[in-house]
């Protein structure tokens, strides 16, 4: 049984997950975790044990001098709680690692275990692909799902992808087991640059989450840093006349495609962020607790894990049917820097230092509109191992 005894009880809490590596092209997911876990002063509570899911030949450890004190940092996950104020608090269980290299299935279901204990009501995955998509049109994000009913009312895509998959997609299926109400939102990234780290991708994450789970996130920098990645690619893709023709080509079929959407849904959702944000909504900071006991399973939970359960907030009015799997995508290699990041310290401090990097590229449509989260390119290396 999970032991949380120094987390306050939660209000309505969604866990919102990222894992480095195969599903984070340009490190636009993790670094969208990040980015919630620096402005809302999010307090690690747990970590998973490095040895358990970890090869470390694959994710190396990394050595640090503290004070003249040498120390180890060990590629981790780990699972921070910030509470948003506001006229309706809420809390999120932000989730930040590196994807394992073993034992998917008991990885899933200790991530679990925190989650029921915790009484979270939706989790949400972020991921990020590879895909044709130009800098200069706003970044693609889909919202997936397995679940019919969790599809219609949250206007989500119900996926119907078939081949390997990462981390992000076994994590959704597993809480499809557990019945866990799960949603995976990709960004796709240009594949033509897919160095990290891609702030307009992160952003683009972010403000679909904010319309997600009804919370102003606020933006800090990151909205300068996207405007002056994209002059950055401007810049080097002028210099080289057969990569500006190719963006032209990219741009003109992407604005055929979309041309039906920019009239309706998008900038109804553009407009509704844009009041969001004037009238001021709920986005303050939080604080998080301490102490953790984690379990080890060996196949999807499909009840509630053991233990007494923590009582649940006020209902939401979510849905409550599970979400469905997504298959994960192939990103670019991830590294881990800044706030919250899927790191431990064998010294057992809490920094965070990226030890460890996932790499890995994917790309390729899904029949819908919107790049697909799913279907390895052919220039990327062979899929994960899924345990």
């Amino acid at each position: 049984m999970i032991e949380l005894d120094g987390v306050p009880e939660l209000i309505d809490p969604v866990m919102v997950a990222a894992f480095e590596g195969w599903n984070d092209a340009g490190d636009a997911a993790s670094s969208a975790v990040a980015h919630l876990n620096r402005e809302w002063k999010g307090e690690v509570f747990a970590a998973l044990d490095a040895e358990d899911y970890y090869d470390f030949q694959v994710n190396r450890p990394t050595v640090f001098l503290e004070g003249g004190v040498r120390k180890i940092t060990w590629p981790t996950t780990r699972l921070s709680v910030v509470r948003v104020g506001g006229e309706t608090p809420r809390d999120l269980v932000l989730v930040r690692g590196i994807e394992p290299s073993m034992r998917w299935r008991s990885f899933c279901n200790e991530l679990l275990g925190f989650a029921h204990e915790l009484g979270v009501e939706m989790v949400v995955i972020l991921g990020a692909l590879l895909g044709d998509t130009p800098h200069t049109r706003p970044v693609p994000v889909s919202g997936v799902t397995s679940d019919t009913d969790l599809a219609r009312t949250m206007d989500l895509e119900e996926t119907r992808y078939e081949g390997p998959t990462g981390i992000v997609g076994i994590l959704q299926e597993a809480c499809t087991h557990a019945g866990v109400p799960a949603v995976s939102l990709w960004a796709a990234v240009p594949h033509y640059v897919s160095q990290p780290p891609n702030p307009k991708a992160t952003l683009a994450l972010l403000n679909r989450l904010e319309d997600l789970i009804g919370l102003r996130i606020p933006l800090g920098e990151l909205t300068e840093d996207a405007r002056a990645w994209q002059l950055g690619v401007d810049q080097l893709a002028a210099e080289d006349s057969e990569v500006a023709e190719y963006v032209q080509s990219l741009e003109e079929a992407r604005d055929t495609a979309e041309l039906p959407e920019a009239s309706g849904e998008a900038i109804a959702r553009e407009f509704e962020r844009y009041l969001r944000r004037r009238d001021g909504g709920p986005g303050q900071t939080a604080s998080g607790g301490h102490a953790t006991e984690t379990g080890d399973g060996t196949s999807f939970l499909r009840d509630a894990p053991g233990g007494r359960g923590r009582p649940r907030g006020p209902a939401r009015g979510g849905p409550d049917a599970a979400g469905g799997p997504e298959p994960g995508p192939a990103p670019g290699a991830g590294s881990d820097s800044g706030s919250g990041s899927g790191t431990d310290t064998g010294a057992g401090t809490g920094k965070d230092d990226g030890a460890g990097k996932g790499s890995g590229k994917e790309s390729g449509p899904d029949g819908a509109d919107g790049p697909s989260p799913d279907g390895p390119s052919p220039d990327g290396p062979s899929s994960p191992s899924e345990d």
